[in-house]
């Protein structure tokens, strides 16, 4: 299961928040499928065959902090652990067009990490690509900064680094 964290999509699609949502939108693209939205996993949901393995996708229509609800409850619909669910999320310690891959237990602040980590209620490491957003030069603006849209030139590193990420992604999963 692969996941991006994202606000409700309407209302923030274009923010930086929902870089996360984003990501996932270009791997169903790059594979001609669409999204429905499902309520009982409060998100959109899509299917992709990646050589022969079937990866469900989530984007979580909820708020960010409460996006744990979204993927506890497909995950446990389809008896997924939290170690089998790849969570896409903007990071706010990278550079814009920065991915770092991780498989490690903690947070660093997300809150859409932080609800998924509480929900599951598992102390255990769990796959994350985090794609870097930059950090506003004041700290008292993170709010406004993660809630408005990258610059162009933001945009245009973020598109990069997603595409260039995406590929190794379906190269990992050929290969396991």
């Amino acid at each position: 299961m692969m996941v991006g964290l994202a606000n409700p999509i309407m209302k923030y699609d274009k923010t930086r928040h929902n870089i996360g949502s984003r990501y996932i939108q270009t791997l169903a693209k790059r594979y001609h499928q669409s999204f429905k939205e499902e309520k009982k996993f409060f998100g959109y949901t899509s299917l992709v065959l990646i050589k022969k393995k079937i990866i469900r996708l989530l984007i979580p229509d909820t708020y960010m902090n409460i996006s744990g609800k979204s993927v506890f409850s497909m995950a446990a619909f389809y008896h997924i652990t939290l170690n089998d669910i790849l969570v896409v999320h903007d990071e706010l310690d990278l550079f814009p067009g920065i991915i770092k891959y991780k498989n490690s237990i903690g947070h660093n602040g997300h809150n859409g990490l932080r609800n998924i980590i509480n929900l599951f209620n598992e102390k255990k490491s769990f796959p994350r690509i985090a794609i870097g957003i930059g950090r506003p030069i004041k700290k008292k603006e993170v709010a406004y900064f993660v809630l408005s849209p990258p610059t162009r030139k933001e945009n245009i590193l973020i598109n990069k680094a997603i595409e260039e990420s995406i590929n190794i992604i379906v190269q990992l999963i050929d290969s396991s």
